[in-house]
């Protein structure tokens, strides 16, 4: 008998054999998928987890005086994470201030290959900063964020030089989420009297 010969049963006009035991394999397939997600689910939800929603700070207005590229980021991450808080172009009318302090990039060489070619660096990013309030009020005192990583070097790609600049503004991201964090948990420190 040749391929072209077979007849297809559906092509014959006979269905193909569902019966009641098919029928029955879908819904147990389908009721233990549903029992799946429902464990799931529910195994995520007791373990605590939650989404990162909206902020709350301790502050109603903030500045950050900065317009270098970390402040600039840090102002949107600040007006995005927080729907109550509201920036202010000048500290006078600021509840908390953030005053960066100092930033840093630096890379440093971690290997040589035999002859003496640098083969990998690693790319440092320091940030220095506080928030203080009205009347001596410090909420986050002088504070230093240091993060690293490590990069392969090549002297004959081109791309190590962009792939480097994408590291420090990955690094510069970090810190911006980091400082949103402690701006969350901090809360005033009155000076002690003298």
């Amino acid at each position: 008998m040749l391929w072209s010969e077979l007849v297809i049963p559906t092509q014959a006009g006979i269905q193909p054999a569902v019966g009641p035991g098919l029928r029955r394999d879908r819904n147990l397939s389908r009721c233990g998928l549903i029992a799946l997600l429902a464990i799931a689910t529910l195994s995520v939800a007791s373990c605590g987890f939650k989404l990162r929603g909206q902020q709350t700070f301790s502050f109603e207005t903030i500045n950050v005086p900065s317009s270098s590229s970390l402040g600039v980021e840090l102002q949107r991450a600040i007006t995005a994470s927080s729907g109550h808080v509201k920036m202010v172009s000048t500290a006078a009318e600021a509840d908390a201030v953030v005053s960066i302090l100092g930033e840093q990039q630096e890379r440093v060489i971690l290997s040589l290959n035999t002859q003496g070619r640098v083969t990998e660096y690693q790319l440092r990013y320091r940030v220095i900063y506080s928030v203080a309030g009205p009347k001596g009020v410090q909420f986050v005192p002088p504070t230093t964020i240091n993060l690293t990583r490590d990069i392969t070097f090549n002297d004959q790609v081109l791309a190590k030089e962009t792939e480097e600049g994408q590291l420090f503004r990955e690094m510069r991201s970090d810190a911006v989420q980091q400082i949103i964090r402690r701006l969350a948990a901090a809360k005033p420190v009155k000076p002690e009297p003298e």
